[in-house]
């Protein structure tokens, strides 16, 4: 009865996404594809809660566009920081794609809206 003990946990994903509906769109298609997700609305938030829970987050996942001081660009940016292999998904509408060269961190992943949730699952086991 302790097999369950053993089991690693679920790889867990920090996504930055200030819509609602798409949060639990996200969280769904990724807890089907075993991860598990940590889904803040603020970058502000997502930086407290990656440097407060150390380097247990396997991804990064984020809107460009947020509502609050820092975008997309930025967050991942401070989160290189800390853990420079961090893998990055961007995900944005039609305005973000073309300031990707220039703002995206190196090694990552952008992903136009709409996009189906299994895009960002290939994404992520990609990287």
């Amino acid at each position: 009865m302790h097999e369950l003990e053993h089991m690693s946990e679920p790889p867990s994903i920090l996504i930055v996404e200030d819509e609602y509906p798409l949060q639990g769109v996200l969280e769904d298609a990724l807890a089907e594809a075993g991860f598990s997700s940590d889904i803040l609305s603020s970058g502000e938030e997502a930086i407290t809660t990656f440097v407060a829970r150390g380097k247990n987050h396997r991804a990064l996942v984020t809107d460009v566009y947020l509502g609050g001081r820092l975008n997309g660009w930025d967050v991942a940016r401070r989160i290189r920081e800390k853990d420079p292999n961090l893998p990055v998904v961007y995900m944005t509408g039609d305005e973000g794609a073309e300031f990707w060269k220039s703002q995206g961190v190196p090694n990552s992943v952008l992903l136009e809206k709409p996009f189906q949730p299994e895009r960002l699952v290939a994404a992520l086991m990609k990287l």
